[in-house]
């Protein structure tokens, strides 16, 4: 399981003219499932986006404080192009990402855990599997990625 995690001054997902998600300062997730995910990446996914200190304190120590300390909002973003492989040729290759039937669960179940995690109402999303604009105010810039198969 692969994330982009953005600290934002504000997000949103839009779906044709409609407004799916957004939220104002706090985190925009973009998501990415591949076939061999299970629910221990899930879990420790949760766990990373919902303690990462990405925020100042109250006092502008940096670095010091997450989006569940700070009760900020999540917005989440399923994107199957996470997993794209462009180092052949000029197309790329999505072979690595989850087919939709099978992330499509498991997205879902990220976002029951996340919202259990921190709390359901700070939680939003885009769509899964639609044609989506995203918007994202990238507060720093400050940009994560994180790849549970690579946790250590």
């Amino acid at each position: 399981m692969r994330a982009v995690i953005q600290r934002v001054t504000s997000a949103s997902v839009t779906v044709g003219t409609e407004v799916v998600g957004k939220i104002a300062k706090g985190l925009c997730v973009l998501v990415g499932i591949t076939n061999d995910d299970d629910e221990k990446d899930v879990d420790w996914m949760v766990k990373k986006i919902t303690t990462l200190r990405l925020f100042d304190d109250e006092a502008g120590k940096s670095w010091a404080k997450s989006v569940k300390d700070l009760d900020l909002e999540v917005l989440s973003v399923s994107q199957f192009t996470l997993y794209a492989l462009a180092n052949k040729g000029s197309k790329p290759d999505f072979h690595l990402a989850a087919k939709a039937d099978i992330s499509k669960d498991m997205y879902h179940g990220f976002l029951e855990k996340l919202g259990k995690a921190h709390k359901p109402d700070k939680i939003q999303d885009g769509r899964f599997g639609a044609m989506m604009d995203v918007h994202i105010n990238n507060d720093g810039p400050v940009t994560i990625i994180l790849d549970s198969k690579q946790k250590q």
